[in-house]
């Protein structure tokens, strides 16, 4: 194994740092870790390839998500870092249930389904996603032993499942059509817009979403979802409107915002 007191790390850093990357010293860092594995010359092309405006997650083949590292690669969303509350909030619904059956729908590449699985390993877990390439990576990152389903939404699951579920976690597109334009470059040119575009206002998914909640949740059951603060008042009327009863949270750290809603019934006392 090489010794990274040979990779260029100045050079390296200067070159990322001219590109544009906030953090140049830290992914010189991390892809120091690549060249002691791989060698220069594989190192160089991720090098490039970040250079050249590729999200340094997809460069590296990895992103760190609640101490994990989920596995993905080109043309993938890459999980963020708010998205570890909507993950944190579905692990604590998920404590109130012994054994409990839990969807992860958009799952993207299974980050949330991951965590879930890392800190409740009694939860039976299903995932869905409408992106054949992301279903990919999800089944590297969760084996064999969590079903997924490729298709839109619910329509992917097998009518057995109706009625079935604790919690439903959705980390969907919520980002409206009119402000993709506006965003990062390696997000705009590197992500799936699919996985991005949440129609006129971000809610158009969620108002998908929630039109069928209350037909896959148990009674008690609870559907959470990551949103904007912004977007807060108009998907709480929503959830209303969908017979669930609203609860948000925030978590300032990581600027996030997660909307629940419960369906009245047994156990939504708890």
């Amino acid at each position: 194994m090489r010794s990274t007191t040979q990779f260029p790390w100045e050079p390296v850093t200067d070159r990322l740092r001219a590109a544009g990357c906030v953090f140049a010293a830290e992914e010189a860092a991390l892809l120091a870790e690549v060249w002691e594995i791989r060698g220069p010359a594989q190192t160089e092309a991720l090098i490039r390839r970040r250079i050249a405006g590729e999200p340094l997650e997809q460069v590296l083949g990895w992103a760190a998500f609640l101490g994990l590292r989920v596995r993905l690669g080109s043309g993938v969303f890459v999980p963020r870092r708010r998205t570890e509350y909507l993950a944190l909030r579905a692990i604590a619904r998920s404590f109130e249930t012994p054994g409990a059956q839990i969807l992860d729908l958009c799952t993207g590449s299974g980050a949330i389904a991951l965590a879930v699985r890392e800190h409740v390993p009694d939860a039976r877990l299903i995932a869905t996603d409408s992106d054949a390439l992301a279903l990919e990576w999800a089944r590297q990152n969760l084996g064999t032993d969590v079903p997924l389903y490729l298709g839109d939404l619910y329509s992917a699951l097998p009518p057995s499942l109706l009625g079935t579920f604790d919690v439903i976690v959705a980390n969907a597109p919520y980002v409206p059509t009119d402000s993709i334009a506006g965003m990062p470059a390696e997000a705009r040119d590197f992500e799936p817009t699919t996985a991005l575009d949440g129609g006129s206002d971000g809610l158009v998914i969620h108002r998908r979403i929630l039109a069928d909640a209350a037909r896959w949740l148990r009674p008690g059951g609870s559907l959470l979802i990551e949103i904007s603060a912004a977007q807060l008042g108009t998907l709480r009327e929503a959830f209303a409107a969908a017979g669930l009863r609203p609860h948000a949270s925030h978590d300032p750290a990581r600027e996030a915002t997660v909307l629940e809603g419960t369906l009245p019934g047994e156990g939504s006392a708890r």
